[in-house]
């Protein structure tokens, strides 16, 4: 009878995959070849890693994709790939990403401090493109005014609302090379219509020709397009893109130093172990797409920009946890109860139920049963159940003699931001040990500790105790 985890996986999903396989003996989980158990027992749970070159490999990925598909259409514009540092600031991800000559997406006012300290360490040179998204603050317009004023080549602010230009330009008297976001119009099951971020469609032209093509030292380089759910192949999404493309026509025609179409971020990760997407498709599409309506138009194809945020770091981060004690609160139900909180260190599975691959670290050759898995606060929304995963949790049988560890993979991005790095964190939950994960050039890994595990006395400082 089939009645191990094991054979459950291999039943359900095609298993072994990419980065996930299985030890020698079958009993534990090995990621990109590395085996968790390791790191389990070198540090503890709970813990959080990232794994590095992943980074790298995404980066690769998405900028061979659209030169191949540039390549294949003939298209005569550039590719840029611009990081989006709002998924990650951490900087041992920007080291890595900055390891494969990217530029830089930024949405608020500390970033400018950030990428001006990346340049006082050699990381960051001033010919890269910043592309400075967001509503801007005054002290965000004045600290992108900073970098043009001292001599940053390549700024490029995309302007939110009418505002902001006016804004700017008291702050700075050089020449500026902007963007237009456009306000795309949401899905139809959005709570709203039209994004809050941007401009309308009805209105970029309108604000281009009463607000920028007057001014001698300011020149429209960039139409900025994103979808907030992402680039997924729907007739939504290609609805929007040639709405789009229609602006950028027009502005074209008006506006012939405009020469780039920034198409955001939005593709996507895997958050399954049935995942399946068609990035080689999805690439090409948006390249031949772009390039048939400059053609019937007769203007020239744009260089095209990403901000690929998720993307790129999304799949490098995991976490993994033990399970405390089982649960059974009735006849049907049995609680795992992990020793830390969704709310805190995953907290996209709180608030917006978001996906993570979870599977055991260990015990997979024994018999499983179906369990809910709970987080370690006394708040009623710490759990992490089927709805938010696929169909139901399946894990190795509790013993209480044999430690079970469980890992949640592809959590790199947002998550550390949003639940809070290192200040105070719902029951005074701790934020877990930090490990990250290389590879030398002969391909072996290393661990090293980022961040040790949050201590008591750094929450009370928080709070104003010492």
């Amino acid at each position: 009878m089939k009645n191990k985890y094991i054979d459950l996986i291999q039943q359900t999903f095609e298993f072994p995959q990419e980065e996930f396989t299985l030890s020698d003996n079958e009993e534990s989980l090995v990621y990109h070849n590395i085996p968790l158990m390791e790191l389990v027992e070198q540090y503890g749970t709970p813990l959080k890693f990232t794994y590095l070159p992943k980074i790298s490999e995404n980066i690769q990925k998405a900028r061979t994709l659209f030169n191949v598909a540039i390549a294949k259409a003939d298209y005569h514009g550039k590719y840029y790939y611009c990081y989006c540092t709002k998924s990650n600031h951490f900087q041992h991800t920007l080291d890595e990403v900055l390891k494969n000559n990217v530029h830089l997406e930024t949405s608020s006012t500390y970033d400018i401090n950030l990428i001006e300290t990346l340049h006082e360490q050699g990381k960051v040179s001033k010919d890269k493109f910043v592309v400075c998204n967001g509503f801007k603050r005054d002290s965000y317009i004045e600290n992108i005014a900073g970098l043009i004023n001292n001599g940053w080549t390549n700024v490029i602010p995309v302007f939110d609302n009418s505002r902001e230009i006016d804004q700017l330009l008291t702050f700075t008297d050089k020449e500026i090379n902007c963007g237009i976001r456009i306000a795309a119009e949401e899905e139809p099951k959005f709570e709203f219509y039209t994004s809050r971020l941007g401009i309308g469609y009805k209105d970029i032209l309108p604000f281009y020709r009463h607000k920028i093509k007057g001014q001698p030292n300011v020149k429209l380089k960039m139409l900025h397009f994103f979808i907030n759910t992402g680039i997924y192949d729907t007739a939504y999404y290609w609805n929007e893109l040639h709405k789009c493309l229609k602006v950028y026509v027009e502005l074209k025609r008006e506006c012939p130093e405009l020469c780039t179409l920034n198409i955001g971020g939005g593709f996507p990760i895997k958050n399954s172990m049935n995942y399946s997407y068609d990035y080689e498709y999805m690439a090409t599409e948006i390249v031949a797409q772009i390039k048939q309506v400059c053609s019937e138009a007769g203007i020239d194809e744009p260089d095209i920009f990403t901000e690929f945020g998720s993307f790129t770091v999304g799949e490098a981060g995991g976490a993994i946890y033990s399970v405390l004690d089982q649960k059974r609160q009735n006849d049907r139900e049995r609680w795992n109860m992990i020793d830390s909180s969704f709310m805190t260190t995953l907290p996209d599975a709180w608030a917006i139920n978001k996906k993570f691959i979870m599977l055991p670290v260990n015990r997979w050759g024994e018999e499983y049963e179906r369990v809910l898995l709970g987080g370690i606060t006394c708040d009623s929304d710490d759990y992490y159940n089927s709805e938010q995963h696929v169909n139901a949790i399946y894990l190795p049988k509790y013993d209480p003699e044999d430690p079970l560890y469980i890992g949640f993979f592809n959590t790199g991005a947002y998550q550390e931001t949003i639940g809070g790095f290192g200040g105070i964190q719902h029951c005074l939950t701790p934020a877990p040990k930090h490990i990250i994960i290389d590879r030398d050039e002969n391909g072996d890994y290393h661990f090293r500790m980022f961040s040790k595990e949050q201590s008591y006395k750094s929450m009370l400082k928080t709070l104003g105790y010492m």
